[in-house]
This record gives structure tokens, sequence and C-alpha cells, in this order.
């Protein structure tokens, strides 16, 4: 009985322990539920959107378990703004959270160390946030983390947390395109699990640790874009799962050892802008899922090895700005994949094996500054998808091959500085895409003919007398002494006239009149309708030509230019002529009309199109203004402001007008560029890049004021998208980077600007200055500037100089990543400026470049 007893009490403490703890626990819960719709609505990121709690796992971008507790946190950014209110998220009330996501909700500040408090989180991404300030190192809390994702934020600095090698069970780590600095810690070697490890574009020095080796899961790793020193550590070439490897742009040495071949899985190789000596070891062409080989700008040197033939998945391959020697193997021909091949800037010698001819999928092949002999090879003239040639400053010699004509798809073809012979072939031609040609400095004879000067989009041409006769003012033609830029057509010899003139003559001279009496008749209709009733019906074409019915805008610019007379061309631009005319209303205006056979072809439609689109909708003072445009069946045209000085190029190269072009002009045509480019790269969205900055594409009105003009080449930058592109834009003035990478950015305007300004200062382009760094060290200021001014005598002026020429040397620097945003160019001119340090006369470039100058009462820096 007393047995019975004490078991039925054992088992009603049990019972009484069990409904305790249950209680507890189910109190404990609901607690936490409490505290997780606590924290929501004391956020305030879903104040527009709803307060009602008891619905929080309704709410957008909230998900939860069975029990009710968040899960995860993914709202959209154009439904939820949480902005600042980032740091007011409670993060340790969400103990079951595995997901948040904040990509792109431009946040700003700094992340809160709560956010360490996150104990189930799986997936943290934070990139595009606009955050700034350090990682705080509570982020090692975080260990069931896999995915993390805080790249491009610019301003998050101080060095990458040790603590992050707690996290060992992440897959995938993304810090890329901030402004980490100081060493990779080795601590990351701990994370056996990563697939995905990219540092890329920041302020990291020191040595890749030996660590990095012990991560052999890896597939990605990306350290490109920073500042590292030393040797590849052998301990990487373990990572035999890595399929990309991206250590561009560092200060990295040594050579390609040969135990590179263990990296069976490499695709892609990208060890360009580096230190990298020695030979290219034939290791290297055992790695046959090779499709990307970036080895320029280095200090390789060697033959490149026949074995190369035997990548026959490659699809890039840059060997450029290295010392090279020997011939170019026979056996690339083999490499039917292969889409683009540099090998430009070496010492490669022979001839260009016409082997290459068999690279069906070629579009650009970059053979420039080497020391190739030999003919052009017909071959070439195979490659049907080729867009882009480079065969300038080698010792070719012979004809220039007329089958180049068969390559419809040609863009830009480079021939200048080699010994060709003979005359342009009118077989060029057919080449109707061509847009940028130069094939100046060789031995060439003949004449410009005028239909290949205009496929160009860089030849000016003036035609003399009756219109028949035409000067070819360009340099693209310059340096050979028995090719003719002027033409006119034959004259006639008298003698007995041929009999098919008796016939033809009468049925012409008829002909000739009765066009003769049409276009009196038009004439004096389009004088009558000129008077009184035609401004009466068709209104203020000026102010109203968005409104304006297309037919009668075409009538009035018929009228205006007599039918496009010869005598109302001012120039010739990349796809078409342009006029000058006077509307009804009296306004002067600009007329870009697209030659007949231009205007039937979908490329220059596309140009078109796109430069309407873009002028319609940005709105800047230096930025050419379109008053409207017309799409008639005839023709095309765009109708712009007028600018009565013509482009800046035309008054930097006249004597008298340059000087017109005084020192506080200049700055000042420099700063309204800066101002143009920072607005459409940071001001318009998508940003958009211009493309094409030179001093063609810059025009002066009647004060000599800048605007920037021509926008057909330009685009629209979607950060989303590869921005890989066709090379455009003007020689001379094109960022190195886009010739091997092919892709666009905002820098590569910041490039082009750079060169514009100085030419600005210097009075011309200044190509000879930069093709040699080492004569900035002892070049003075004063002695590049334009020599037909004389010398700035105001301090203010002088200043002005000093901070134009040391933004333009910053914008020319060879790292895209090194340059300075237009946004911050634009706003350092704005900015109040003091005394010079050190007389004008004495400055030397080399001090601009390493920004030594005081000019606004510190050390000038250019922070990138």
């Amino acid at each position: 009985m007393a047995s019975s007893l004490t078991n039925s009490i054992f088992l009603g403490v049990l019972w009484s322990a069990i409904l305790l703890s249950f209680a507890t626990t189910l109190l404990a819960a609901v607690s936490s539920l409490e505290s997780e719709a606590v924290a929501l609505l004391e956020s305030g990121w879903w104040s527009s959107y709803s307060n009602n709690i008891s619905q929080r796992c309704n709410w957008h971008g909230i998900s939860c378990n069975n029990a009710g507790s968040i899960t995860e946190i993914n709202p959209s950014a154009n439904v939820i703004q949480v902005g600042d209110r980032f740091g007011k998220l409670n993060f340790s009330s969400f103990p079951n959270l595995v997901l948040l996501n904040l990509s792109d909700r431009k946040l700003g500040g700094n992340i809160p160390p709560q956010i360490g408090g996150l104990s189930a989180l799986k997936y943290l991404n934070l990139s595009y946030c606009g955050l700034s300030g350090e990682l705080p190192s509570s982020l090692g809390n975080l260990t069931q983390l896999e995915f993390l994702d805080i790249s491009y934020n610019d301003n998050i600095n101080g060095s990458i947390p040790p603590q992050l090698g707690n996290l060992k069970n992440l897959v995938s780590l993304n810090l890329s395109w901030n402004q980490f600095a100081g060493v990779i810690p080795f601590d990351l070697g701990q994370l056996t699990n990563l697939k995905s490890l990219l540092l890329r574009v920041n302020n990291i020095d020191g040595s890749i640790p030996s660590e990095i080796g012990y991560l052999t899961n890896l597939i990605d790793l990306d350290f490109s874009g920073n500042m590292l020193v030393g040797l590849i550590p052998f301990t990487l070439y373990q990572l035999t799962n890595l399929a990309t490897l991206y250590l561009h742009s560092n200060q990295l040495e040594g050579s390609i050892p040969p135990n590179v071949e263990n990296l069976k899985n490499l695709r892609v190789l990208s060890i360009y802008d580096n230190r990298f000596t020695g030979l290219i070891p034939l290791a290297l062409c055992r790695l046959t899922k090779l499709e990307i080989v970036y080895l320029l700008e280095n200090e390789i040197n060697g033959s490149i090895p026949s074995e190369i033939g035997k990548l026959n998945n490659l699809k890039y391959l840059y060997f450029g700005a290295n010392n090279l020697t020997g011939p170019i193997p026979s056996s690339i021909g083999n490499l039917s994949k292969l889409q683009a091949m540099s090998l430009g800037s070496n010492l490669l010698e022979g001839p260009v094996p016409k082997e290459i001819g068999n690279l069906e999928a070629l579009r650009v092949l970059h053979l420039s500054q080497n020391k190739l002999s030999g003919s052009i090879p017909s071959s070439i003239c195979n490659l049907s998808k080729l867009k882009a040639l480079y065969l300038d400053s080698n010792l070719l010699e012979g004809p220039i091959p007329k089958e180049i004509g068969n390559l419809e798809a040609l863009k830009v073809l480079y021939l200048s500085q080699n010994k060709l012979s003979g005359s342009i072939p009118v077989q060029l031609g057919n080449c109707k895409n061509l847009s940028t040609l130069d094939v100046s400095y060789n031995n060439l004879s003949g004449i410009v003919p005028l239909y290949i000067a205009k496929l160009t989009n860089n030849s000016l041409i003036t035609y003399k007398g009756d219109g028949d006769c035409y000067f070819i003012n360009d340099k693209a033609f310059d340096g050979n002494k028995d090719l003719s830029h002027y033409a006119c057509p034959p004259q006639t010899k008298s003698g007995r006239t041929p009999y098919y003139m008796k016939i033809a003559l009468p049925i012409v001279i008829s002909s000739v009149f009765l066009i003769l009496g049409c276009l009196l008749l038009s004439r004096f209709k389009a004088k009558k309708n000129q008077v009184g009733p035609l401004t009466t019906k068709n209104g203020d074409l000026c102010c109203s030509i968005w409104n304006y019915d297309g037919k009668i805008a075409y009538e009035d610019i018929i009228a205006a230019t007599e039918d496009f007379d010869i005598r109302y061309c001012i120039g010739t631009g990349g796809y078409g002529s342009v006029y000058k005319a006077q509307l009804p209303c009296g306004k002067i205006v600009a007329l870009k009309k697209l030659h007949r056979l231009e205007a039937e072809d979908p490329g220059f439609d596309k140009s078109f199109r796109n430069e309407v689109k873009i002028l319609s909708e940005i709105r800047h003072r230096n930025i050419v203004k379109l008053h409207g445009y017309c799409l008639h069946r005839r023709c095309m045209f765009l109708i712009y402001e007028y600018m009565e000085r013509g482009s800046l190029f035309w008054v930097l190269s006249n004597d008298d007008e340059a000087v017109e072009l005084n020192w506080i002009k200049r700055v000042e045509i420099i700063k309204s560029v800066a101002h143009a480019l920072s607005y459409l790269h940071h001001d318009c969205t998508p940003p958009i890049v211009h493309r094409d900055i030179s001093s063609n594409n810059i025009l002066l009105n009647s004060s000599l004021e800048a605007f920037v003009a021509d926008f057909g080449t330009a685009r629209m930058l979607h950060l989303d998208s590869s921005n890989l592109t066709v090379l455009a834009g003007t020689y001379g003035y094109i960022a190195p980077e886009v010739a091997y990478t092919m892709v666009v950015t905002e820098k590569c305007d910041v490039y082009s600007f750079g060169i514009l300004a100085l030419e600005t200062l210097m009075g011309k382009h200044p190509g000879d200055l930069l093709s040699s760094p080492s004569s900035l060290q002892n070049t003075k200021l004063i002695d590049v500037l334009d020599k037909r001014l004389p010398p700035p005598t105001s301090q203010l002026v002088a200043q002005n100089i000093v901070q134009a020429a040391t933004l333009a040397l910053a914008c020319l620097n060879p790292l895209p990543k090194s340059r300075p945003m237009m946004e911050e160019v634009s706003k350092k001119f704005v900015s109040s400026q003091k005394s010079l340090g050190i007389p004008l006369r004495i400055i030397t470039l080399s001090q601009l470049v390493n920004h030594e100058m005081h000019i606004e009462g510190k050390k000038e820096t250019c922070h990138v």
C-alpha cells in the first residue's frame, strides 16, 4: 500500500514537471513570437504597408514556419523602403531567421553589430546597399551561414575580420568592390566548404596566404583589382576544382610554374596587369578546358609555344603588352572557337600566318606594335565575323588585299605605320559597317576614294567648286606621299563625239531642263509657303517640333535647305551629313541627315534611334539640345541647336581661333565637359556612357561655350548585364582596357575625358606625350601648354590650369578602378582653391601624377 502511494506521488510529480516544462516552452514560444512582432513593428520598415502584426506572416517579403516564427525577410525595394531604418531592426528577436536579403535597398550607414545575433541565418545579402564603415566582427557568430554577399558598397573599409574564418558552413563569400585594406586573413583557409571566394577591387595588400590551398572545393577565386604582391603560393595549384582564377590588376610577380597543369578544370585564367616574368609554360597548353586566357601587360618573354593550338575550347586569347619574341605559330589556326585574339605590343616577327584565316568565329584580331613582316594574307578576309582588325605599327608590305571587301561585319581597321603600297582597294567600299579606318604612314598611292572616306566616322570632307571636287582633311590618310586627298572628275577631251553620245546627249539635255523646271517650280512654291500663311498654318516650328507633323516638318526642311543642297552642308559625321538651316520662325539649326543608303541600313537606323532616345530624355546645359527629328520615307534627320563655332577640334587646329580660346575659356570647356559627363554617369537612370568623347564631338557656340554632342554610339549602362560591346569611339581617345576586354563602363568615358582635357590645354592631341610615360618625370607643365598662348600671368588662372591638368592625368590611369568617377572630377572643379605651393614654371607632370600639388590647402588626391 505504501509502495503504491509512493508510485502515485512520483507519477504526480513527474506529470507536474512535464506540464510545467511544456507550459514554460509554450510561454517562451509565445514570448518569442511576440518579440518578433514587436521588432517588426518598431523597425518601421512596413509602416507604409501594414501595422496589423497578427497578419505579419502575410506581409510583403515575410515568410514564416508552421509555428508562425519568421524564417525569411526579403522585401522588394519598390514596395518596402528600408533606407536609413536598417539599424532600427532588432536582429536578436529572430531566432529562426534563415534568409535576409536586402540587396540594392540603398540602406546607407554601418552594418549593426546586432546582426551577429541571427544564429540560424544561412543566407545574408547586403550587396549594392551603399553601406560604409567596417564589418562587425560579430559576423563570425553566424556559424550556420552558407551565403554571404556584401559586395558593391564602395565605402565599406577597414580590414577583413579574421572571425569570418569561423563560418565553417560558408559556400559563397563575396566582398568585392569595397574599400577593404590590409591583408587577406589566413583564417579564411578554414572555410573548407567554400566554392566561391570573391574579393575583387578593394585596397587589399600583402601576399596571397598559402592557406588558400586548403580550400579544395573552391570553384571561383577572384582577387583581382587589389595591391597584392609577391608570388602565387604553390598551394594554390592544389585547387583542382578551380574553374575561374582572376588575379589581374595587382603587383604579383614570378613565373607561371609547370604545376599550373594541376588545375585541370580551369576555364578562365586572368592574370594580366601584373609583373609576371619567364616563359609561357607548355603545361598551360595542357589545360584543355580553358576558354579565356588573359596574360597581357606583364613581362613574359620567349616565344608562343606551338602547343597553344591544342586549346581547342579557347575563345579569348590575350598575350598583348609583354616581351614575346619569335613568330606567331601557325597552330593558332586550330583554335576554331576563338572569338578574340590580342598579341599586340610585343616583339613578334615573321609573317602573319595564313592559318589565321581558319578562325571562323574570330571577331577581334589585335596584332599591332610588333615586327611582323611580309604581306597581309588574303586568308584573313575569310573571317566573315571579324569586326575589328589591328595590324598597325608593323613592317607589313605589299598591297592591301582587295578581298578585304568580303569583311562585311568589319567596323574598325587599323593599318597605319607599315610599308603597304599600291592604291586603296575599291572593294573596301563593300564594308558598309566600317566606322573607323586608319591607313596613315604607309607607301600608298592614288586618290582617297570619296565613298570609302564617307564610310568612316573620322573623315572631314570639304567640297570644292560645284560640289563634284572634294578634299579629305583626315589624319587617317596622312603620311602617304603619293596618296592624294584631293580629287575632281576628269575633264572631257575635245574631239570626235562618240556615237552613243549623239543618242544620249539630247536625252540628257532634255532631262536636265525638265529637272531644272521642276526645281524652279518647287523653289517658287517653297518661297511662297514661307510667307505668313505657312507660319500661321504650321506654328512656330522651333518651339513645337516635338508635336509637329512629320510630313510638314519634312517639307519645311526641304524648303530651308533647298532639298539638302550641298551649299548648306557644313560637315560629315559618323553616319550622316550635317546641314545648316534657317527654320520658318527664323531660328538657325543644325540638321544631321542620314545618307539615303545609310537610312536603309538597319545598323544606321539603330544608331539614329539611339541618339533620338538618349537626347530626348536628357537635359543639361552642356549637352547639345535636340529640338526634334523627322522619320520620312526618303530620309531621316535630327534637328539640333546650331553651334556657330563648330567643333573644338576645328578651333584648336586653326591658329587664329585657337588664340581666341584663351586659358580661362579652355578651363571652362574642360569643366563643362566634366559636368556633362557627371550628369550622364550619375544623374541618369540607367547611367549613360557616351563612348566617343573626342574634340570632334565637343561643339562650341558663339561664346565658345562647350557642348557634348554625337550620341550615336552612346550606351545605357545596365548593372545586370555584361556590357560587352563592339569597339566604338575615336582612335586616340579609347580607353586601353576596351581593346582587350570589350567591356564598356563609365571609366571608358573618364579616360577619354582625360585625353580631351590635355588636348585642350596643349592645343593638340597628347599622344606623343603619353606614348613615353618616363618622359613625364622631368617634363614641366609649362612646356607642354599650348605655345600659341602666352603663359598665364594670373595666379588664379595658373591654379585652374594646374587643377585641370592634375585631374586629366588622374583620369588617364591605366587601371580603370584607379580613375576617379566623373562626379568627383566635377565636384573638384567647383570646390574652393588656395594658392599654389610652388610657381607654375617649375611644376612637373610627375608632381601632378603623384598628386604632390597643394591646390586646396592640403595634399591633393583623387579618391576612387
